[in-house]
């Protein structure tokens, strides 16, 4: 039987409830996890550590999850993480972003609070598990 590495999730969340809930979600569903409480800290632990995939929270503070999205865009090395984004933000930041022709977009948008079972199921078909 061959053995299968964790993929690894980073949560980018300002919200500790919020953090801890989907930091234990996704430990109890097998994965790694990294987190980050802000847009900046995010990028760089992506930068450093290339995640199997992003949650990005969108309303945070110090630096935004736009502005980290942008960045992982811009930035070669992390372009290619797949993004989920978790976020309160009603449904115009799904609008706002899937209406820039150069930025590409998220793999996935959950609002919350989050269907766990569609965000999982999500997340097996992006990492093709």
């Amino acid at each position: 039987m061959q053995e299968t590495t964790a993929k690894t999730i980073l949560v980018v969340e300002d919200e500790p409830d919020v953090l801890t809930y989907l930091v234990t979600f996704f430990k109890i569903n097998g994965f790694n996890v990294l987190t980050a409480t802000d847009g900046r800290k995010g990028f760089e632990t992506a930068k450093n550590n290339h995640p199997d995939l992003i949650s990005l929270d969108i309303t945070m503070p110090e630096e935004s999850g736009v502005r980290m999205y942008r960045n992982l865009h811009d930035d070669p090395s992390t372009r290619d993480i797949p993004v989920i984004i978790i976020t309160g933000v009603s449904g115009e930041f799904k609008g706002f972003i899937e209406s820039r022709k150069h930025i590409n977009p998220p793999a996935g948008y959950f609002e919350k609070p989050i269907d766990r079972e569609v965000v999982l199921a999500r997340i097996k078909e992006i990492l093709g598990m």
